[in-house]
């Protein structure tokens, strides 16, 4: 049996802990240790024996790390970890900032490339499993239209993005999708959508002492690429009320491909997923790919790679030969 695949784990919230718990279950897979920005000896890990070290002690021990999983947010802490690691590990992130994807690729691929790395970025659901489905509908059914949906559900990378605004002490953001919109695709009449049509956004938030909601609630409301587009509500709420009501991280949400393959035979794709825990399915999509990053390495694929460049049986434990007996 060959040696287990040693990972890093860069961040340890949600995400973080969403990483550990997902190795625990891919035994071809050991953790060799979790690297924090905080005082290590505060951090509590799931597993006891798990070790902690301080982020500053991270490039010491880029020989003893085969894929390093990037757990930071997207609007503040990967744009920069993200190429600099990238320069001495093998890494897989989960930057989900749509519209900036093209050039955290570019960031990401230069240092990469010229230290014969591999680095995966933009994994997780969407962007991730989603994208691969809206690639597939695309390819079959070229006469048609793309449809995502997501939520109900709390999204991890807005709520980063609120708990940023200067005057929020805490908060949470769910995404709502239209029903209406959702049925209106799913009959296959291909309806054009706006933004504001398909979802709206609400955000529950905890101010600071003294911060001005009115300030609040204009700047994540115009916020771009995140609450610009949509109809977006600001609650203000205690942070008892956060800790209380809004603890749990479900999502999900539909990726629909609705196309004629000839006139009058219309064809309805969908993917969907239905998630009680958002971070933690994340983490799993995660170390999945950290397993498909290690095997593309191995054989001199280097540089910044994303879901679309990654065959599906590298994701799996799996030989090719098992593969193709038991799930062709």
């Amino acid at each position: 049996m060959s040696a287990p695949i040693r990972i890093g784990i860069a961040g340890y919230g949600n995400l973080g802990r969403g990483v550990e718990a997902a190795i625990a279950k891919n035994t071809d897979m050991a953790l060799v240790g979790i690297y924090t920005r905080r005082n290590p000896s505060d951090l509590m890990s799931l597993h006891a024996d798990t070790p902690v070290f301080s982020m500053d002690e991270l490039a010491g021990h880029a020989g003893d790390i085969d894929v390093l999983i990037l757990c930071g947010g997207s609007k503040s802490d990967l744009p920069d970890q993200g190429p600099a690691l990238a320069a001495l590990f093998n890494t897989v992130d989960s930057f989900d900032t749509h519209a900036r994807i093209p050039e955290y690729f570019s960031a990401v691929d230069a240092p990469a490339l010229a230290n014969y790395k591999t680095a995966l970025i933009s994994a997780g659901w969407d962007p991730g499993m989603f994208s691969i489905n809206r690639v597939y509908g695309e390819a079959l059914l070229p006469d048609g239209d793309t449809y995502t949906f997501w939520g109900r559900g709390l999204s991890q990378g807005h709520s980063d993005a609120i708990r940023r605004v200067d005057g929020v002490a805490g908060g949470v953001q769910y995404t709502l999708p239209s029903q209406t919109a959702i049925e209106q695709v799913r009959s296959g009449s291909r309806p054009e959508l706006t933004t504001r049509q398909k979802h709206t956004r609400e955000c529950f938030v905890v101010l600071e002492d003294g911060a001005s909601e009115d300030a609040v609630r204009a700047e994540i409301v115009g916020m771009p690429h995140y609450f610009d587009q949509y109809h977006t509500t600001v609650n203000v709420i205690t942070a008892e009320e956060l800790a209380r009501d809004h603890a749990a991280m479900p999502h999900g949400g539909f990726v629909i491909r609705s196309g004629n393959t000839t006139d009058g035979h219309a064809q309805v794709i969908e993917y969907s997923l239905a998630l009680e825990s958002n971070p933690e399915f994340t983490s799993s999509v995660l170390v999945a790919y950290a397993r498909a990053v290690h095997r593309m390495n191995s054989t001199g694929q280097f540089g910044a790679k994303t879901v679309f460049d990654v065959a599906p049986g590298l994701l799996s434990p799996k030989s090719a030969a098992e593969l193709r007996k038991e799930l062709l």
